[in-house]
């Protein structure tokens, strides 16, 4: 997927529209908890208004569905970008509209503008299929791109987060600005290169770790994933629906009997080519799910008012064996409950284990998520080779999916 990036155009004197993931965390008082999303765009944002060029951002925050929401304004990211870029940012109090169109026409040579919050325009968020069997939301999505669309002569992607998405503002747009350069930013160059050759030339032995509530969510990854890798670990509540659907116990724990015969399917494909689907061994499991409550660790099955919450100690000990040498690592997904002690123990052994062996070498991707959070918890992003933006959008791309909004831009 080789698309142009602003590195291969000619910006100088060009207004220039650019999507971001701008979707950072915020406290009770509007307050930014994390800037990590802002930083990760300075790169391109830097490059852009370092050769001339005026800069027009867009992001959305949050779910505010199609109406104003003072709480999720993106004002607080206004200012925050002014002081890491040590210059004023304009802030729109809105992103369409002839105020915005007048703020945009403004802007000079270096000048830098952020657009108050897409998806206070409920436009931004409908779906390409529901336009496409609906004229009148046809015309309101397409109505709404063309006012973005028109104020720039360049359009740029940033926003990895999103990639995977048909928003207004990521495909929509795009395909009014046709004729016009439309390339991505180095944040997504960097995630489909690392994802991107992650897949497609993995250094052996290849180790994935998948995570989470959902076998259901991740039924397209592992598929994907067990043509490719040595071995597939699997933790968290989705290993439950592994066990049950093996003929153990699993209390009540979180289990999807609708996919207990894709589980079973899942591990004898994986015999079938010779690779290792691995389960724990053991499991951490409490009557209640509170941080004060009575837990215990079991071997087999889980009994009747117990629930799996983190995986035990001895499948700590063989995930970190099966990490052992490896020399490829794609993780998403915690083993447990990892916001609530003691139920992080499964995380965050995962997370020093994967550390530990890209310290040994090792090429090692986070799908972003609950995943890089944890990582983040324990302050070991900077030891792993990539953290990906995107959770959803990594998880995709792990499945094989092409990302339609990124297939219209420019090719290099």
């Amino acid at each position: 997927m080789a698309r142009k990036t602003v590195a291969d155009i000619d910006v100088q004197g060009k207004r220039i529209l650019m999507r971001c993931d701008f979707n950072v965390p915020l406290d009770e008082n509007c307050n930014i908890t994390s800037d990590d999303r802002i930083v990760k765009a300075l790169p391109t944002i830097k490059n852009i208004l370092d050769r001339g060029a005026s800069l027009i951002l867009m992001s959305h925050l949050g779910r505010p569905g199609g109406k104003k929401v003072r709480k999720l304004s993106l004002a607080p990211v206004a200012e925050r970008l002014s002081q890491l870029l040590s210059k004023d940012v304009v802030f729109a109090s809105d992103c369409i509209g002839d105020e915005v169109k007048a703020k945009a026409e403004a802007l000079g040579s270096g000048d830098c503008m952020l657009l108050e919050n897409l998806r206070f325009h409920k436009e931004e968020t409908i779906k390409d299929k529901a336009a496409k069997e609906d004229t009148q939301l046809r015309q309101a999505k397409d109505n709404f791109a063309k006012q973005l669309a028109q104020m720039a002569d360049i359009y740029v992607d940033d926003a990895f987060g999103t990639a995977h998405r048909d928003n207004a503002s990521m495909y929509t747009v795009p395909i009014m600005m046709e004729g016009k350069p439309r390339v991505i930013g180095f944040l997504i160059e960097k995630e489909l290169k690392f994802l991107g050759q992650t897949l497609a030339n993995p250094q052996k032995p290849f180790v994935a770790i998948l995570g989470g509530a959902k076998v259901s969510d991740k039924i397209g990854v592992i598929e994907n994933l067990l043509e490719k890798v040595d071995r597939i670990l699997i933790g968290g509540a989705m290993a439950y629906t592994f066990f049950k659907a093996q003929g153990l116990a699993v209390g009540k724990s979180l289990c999807e009997d609708d996919f207990l015969d894709k589980a079973t399917d899942l591990l004898e494909h994986a015999e079938e080519l010779g690779k290792e689907i691995v389960l724990p061994v053991d499991t951490v499991v409490a009557k209640e799910f509170k941080a004060e409550a009575e837990h215990k660790v079991v071997v087999g099955d889980i009994e009747a008012g117990w629930e799996g919450l983190d995986i035990g100690p001895e499948s700590r000990k063989l995930f970190d064996e099966k990490l052992e040498g490896a020399k490829t690592i794609v993780w998403n997904g915690p083993m447990g409950v990892f916001e609530l002690p003691p139920f992080d123990e499964g995380t965050k052994a995962v997370a020093l284990a994967v550390a530990d062996a890209t310290s040994k070498g090792a090429r090692s991707v986070i799908g972003g998520g609950d995943s890089a959070s944890a990582l983040q918890k324990l302050g070991l992003e900077n030891r792993v080779s990539h953290i990906s933006t995107g959770g959803g959008a990594s998880l995709e791309f792990l499945e094989g999916k092409k990302f339609k909004c990124l297939e219209i831009l420019d090719e290099k």
